[in-house]
């Protein structure tokens, strides 16, 4: 069954046909296919960016009765949508991902972890994997591999947002409540269950069935020396054509933005609420991994949004999200939000707000995931970046001290 091409993309929005990867993957060795991810230099594309053959190596040489291959589709980051994309359009590679990666470290389950809100996905994704199944792609002895025996669940999510964080969403496999673990240890060596657990991100997975059937140096013939491959991006916002796109990293922001139609812009939040505000002033910079990382969403603003209520809308967010666990995280959002409530009412002073900023970046060492570590992110940079639209009047008068 060939998929026909719907999107225009070099990688992962391009023909293939239901089993290929994975048929091309049986007749390498384990050590082969850790070696051409490895060449490949593929990264994470979940936002972290980091080295998917690592991680995979790291289960490969875990001993253990089990190991388990999770797919993190908590797709939650404000103004991410392309995970939704691929699970709709492109199940096969996600799932023979899942499978070239159940081979490599010898895993035997997979668990694909659903953000609550795609519920209505659910049983979409339940049917092609019973097509998979029909088609000895799962189940035991794939593709008539003796003693490769591989299956996949789906567990539907709560829609908690700190349940993006791995070890979070593991709590949740578990039926805890989804809060992120002290690390060491970490997943590779122990964690659902117990056992060496891989956990990669949707877009991620995709990846491999590609660089299993072309190579780890066709792979890296798109992107950047870093950033190698092609990277999906969720365009949202002020722009005339928001959609789901594949381009190579290192597209500078300018490029992306004439693309999409977008005119007249002041703004560009890369990496969604979590990410940092780019000014006009920077629209030469590139998406990398070198530059500017992004899990994929971009929210482009034109000249009439209002910064400030962009970073209260942000900052109500992460007070809302936050699991409450650790100390800067839980205190430190609320913190923030008062800053901006207090701007917005003019009752700050200049020295506070560095103070706040100052916590900020306590936040980004202190806190125990990747929730506390980036919500400064938008408070710091919109701040600094949009200083002038925020504090000062035309006349050129601080509204504080």
């Amino acid at each position: 069954m060939k998929k026909p091409k719907v999107r225009n993309g070099k990688i992962l929005f391009s023909e293939y046909t239901l089993g290929e990867g994975v048929r091309k993957a049986l007749t390498l060795s384990r050590e082969d296919i850790l070696f051409e991810i490895k060449d490949s230099k593929l990264k994470g594309r979940g936002g972290a960016g980091f080295p998917v053959s690592t991680k995979w190596m790291l289960g490969a040489a875990a001993i253990a009765e089990r190991k388990y291959i999770i797919c993190n589709a908590d797709e939650g980051e404000p103004g991410t949508f392309k995970d939704r994309v691929l699970l709709v359009e492109y199940p096969e590679l996600v799932f023979e991902g899942m499978v070239i990666a159940g081979y490599a470290i010898g895993a035997k389950f997979g668990i694909l972890y659903l953000r609550g809100e795609y519920e209505y996905i659910r049983k979409s994704l339940q049917d092609f994997l019973e097509l998979m199944r029909k088609e000895n792609l799962l189940g035991k002895n794939i593709l008539g591999k003796e003693g490769f025996d591989f299956d996949i669940k789906i567990h539907l999510g709560s829609s908690a947002y700190v349940c993006g964080e791995e070890t979070a969403l593991i709590e949740s496999l578990e039926g805890h409540r989804g809060e992120a673990r002290n690390r060491p240890p970490y997943p590779v060596n122990t964690g659902f269950r117990g056992m060496p657990t891989s956990v990669n991100n949707v877009e991620t997975l995709s990846c491999v069935p590609h660089i299993i059937l072309n190579g780890g140096n066709w792979f890296k013939n798109f992107g950047t020396e870093k950033s190698t491959g092609t990277k999906l991006f969720s365009i949202s916002g002020d722009c005339e054509k928001p959609d789901v796109y594949e381009w190579e990293w290192g597209i500078t922001i300018a490029e992306m933005l004439e693309k999409v139609g977008a005119k007249n812009t002041k703004a560009v939040q890369i990496g969604g609420a979590s990410g940092i505000c780019i000014p006009k002033s920077q629209f030469n910079r590139k998406i990398a991994y070198e530059d500017i990382p992004t899990g994929g969403s971009i929210i482009i603003f034109d000249k009439n949004r209002d910064m400030l209520k962009i970073l209260k809308n942000f900052m109500e967010f992460f007070v809302e999200e936050s699991c409450g666990q650790c100390t800067p995280c839980r205190i430190g959002n609320t913190k923030l939000l008062e800053g901006v409530k207090m701007i917005e009412n003019e009752k700050y002073t200049f020295a506070y707000l560095d103070k706040l900023k100052d916590l900020g970046k306590t936040m980004q060492i202190a806190s125990k995931c990747g929730l506390g570590q980036s919500s400064p992110n938008s408070f710091i940079s919109i701040l600094e970046n949009f200083k002038d639209e925020i504090f000062y009047h035309e006349n050129g008068d601080a509204n504080g001290k």
